[in-house]
């Protein structure tokens, strides 16, 4: 009777369809409102560089595009007002952790400090070289400082309200193009660069230098840090790679599943807020193949994909998990929201995936029912599936195979071209059984037969193969002497055996001589 055991059942693909997973519904409940716009996007006519949501509710979000940054409501979705106030195209803009500050730089270099309400300019912080490219405020508590970098390669820690660059960080060589803040700590932040290193910075640490260097081995895109604070997540070329901070910038995790560079990366959040199952948190990554893919880092695996017909540039997901924004190269915004949460009066508490409805249910599907036999390859088994277990195929050496066909000599030649000696000794004695080992000793040319000599010289005088070797050498001598006295090489394996044969006589008689002084001993000591 055959074994078997329950397994998935390999099923080929059909036209039906396949169920879809609690996860895949809850990023597909991400619209576009109905009484906000008819379209799923908006178009601002340049490329949407950057996306940041304000940390306080309601969570309004800024994108930067040409020469100015748009600051739009986190309630009903709509543009709220535009800033033009840079001397070249925007790069990047953060909220303050109070939501009350957005600071932006430019191509310039300089870094500009708004009011997110009146709009007023406060400040600009003026000392890249070259374009101010990375702009980002701390993430706690601290209202005072930001940091920024550049094209100069310099990371740029600023006291806003002196308006004055505390520390110049230096360790880059190549453009600074993307950074973020530490969630832990007012005082670590991470920036990496074309030069393909990540580093990161404490400004504690009084001589100015990274901490830490990771390296990407592409242009860095992009970097941000996750929830714990002890790993950051980058992106470059095709890759996003996870790292081990605080286990000294161990990379945990390599993906490679865009097909083109990954410009953006962004942390989302799924799961209940309360109840059973705890909130999740994952990676979004946008790429100019057009696709954005939500990762899982604690299992490492892709548990959604979305194409969108132009190239992405920018991803943004709002602190309360309801609002996803993708910026595009050609100036379009994808506004995603989900329906808020909503109170159960069974629960009593307030439910993260109350918005995605629940589908009818459908019938069962039994053996009986034609349906029954499509239901394509990504319907989980039930508990009566099983496979039956089929052989493993054996995947045999090359000396084998030639054995299979009797093409013996071949055979011999191809294991003494290999390193083990225990297959060369299996095929002799295999070419013995057969009584063909002498023929093909026979049928050996010279190389051939010095690959042969050179096998029985070394291995002649071990214990375990002596007894089938010893025979075969004289076997040898005797059939190919005419050969061997014609050949030097051949000569010199036949000297080297002798010497070592020699060599093994007498330490085989310096054991026999100690084991005659022994044995009395050993008598001896017996009748004691």
């Amino acid at each position: 009777m055959a074994e078997t055991f329950p397994v998935k059942p390999k099923l080929r693909p059909t036209s039906g369809k396949s169920t879809p997973t609690a996860e895949s519904k809850y990023w597909k409940s991400f619209k576009i409102p109905k009484d906000i716009e008819t379209t799923p996007s908006k178009s601002l006519n340049y490329p949407i560089t950057s996306l940041s949501f304000s940390p306080v509710a309601p969570h309004d979000f800024a994108a930067t595009h040409s020469a100015s940054f748009t600051v739009f409501s986190g309630k009903t979705l709509e543009p709220k007002f535009t800033v033009k106030d840079f001397s070249d195209a925007a790069a990047s803009a953060s909220f303050r952790c109070d939501g009350r500050l957005l600071a932006a730089g430019d191509l310039t270099g300089t870094v500009h400090v708004f009011d997110a309400k009146s709009r007023n300019h406060l400040r600009r912080l003026k000392g890249h070289s070259a374009a101010a490219r990375v702009v980002c405020y701390p993430r706690a508590a601290d209202k005072f400082h930001l940091f920024s970098g550049g094209d100069d390669s310099v990371v740029k820690y600023w006291d806003v309200a002196a308006e004055k660059c505390v520390l110049n960080l230096q360790g880059h060589k190549d453009y600074v193009r993307c950074g973020d803040a530490s969630p832990v700590s007012d005082d670590m932040f991470v920036s990496g660069s074309y030069d393909h290193k990540v580093r990161v910075w404490d400004v504690r640490v009084s001589s100015a230098v990274s901490v830490a260097e990771l390296n990407h081995e592409k242009p860095v895109e992009s970097v941000i840090y996750l929830p714990s604070g002890g790993l950051i997540a980058t992106a470059g070329g095709n890759f996003v790679k996870i790292w081990d901070v605080i286990g000294g910038g161990k990379l945990l995790y390599s993906m490679e599943s865009h097909n083109k560079t990954v410009t953006a990366l962004c942390m989302g959040k799924v799961g209940r807020v309360s109840g059973d199952e705890a909130e999740q948190n994952r990676i979004l990554s946008v790429s100019l193949d057009g696709y954005m893919k939500v990762f899982d880092y604690a299992k490492f695996k892709i548990t959604y994909t979305m194409r969108f017909p132009q190239p992405l540039f920018s991803v943004g997901f709002s602190p309360d998990s309801l609002t996803r924004v993708i910026g595009t190269s050609k100036g379009n915004l994808y506004i995603g929201r989900r329906k808020g949460k909503v109170e159960s009066e069974d629960l009593g508490d307030p439910v993260g995936l109350g918005a995605v409805e629940d589908e009818p249910q459908r019938r069962v599907l039994r053996p009986s029912y034609f349906r029954y036999f499509h239901r394509g390859q990504n319907v989980k088994p039930s508990e009566g599936d099983y496979l039956i277990k089929r052989p493993k195929k054996v995947k045999l050496a090359e000396y084998d195979k030639l054995l299979k066909k009797f093409r013996h000599k071949e055979a011999l030649v191809a294991v003494l071209s290999g390193k083990n000696p225990e297959n060369v000794v299996a095929v002799m004695e295999e070419l013995i059984s057969r009584k063909k080992l002498l023929k093909c000793v026979s049928n050996l040319d010279t190389d051939e037969l010095g690959l042969l000599l050179g096998f029985l010289q070394k291995y002649s005088t071990m214990p375990r193969y002596a007894g089938l070797l010893t025979r075969l050498v004289n076997k040898v001598v005797e059939l190919r002497a005419e050969d061997i006295r014609s050949s030097d090489q051949l000569r010199g394996h036949i000297r080297n055996l002798k010497r070592d044969v020699e060599e093994e006589i007498r330490i085989q008689q310096s054991l026999l001589e100690i084991q005659g002084i022994i044995s009395p001993m050993l008598r001896i000591a017996a009748r004691r």
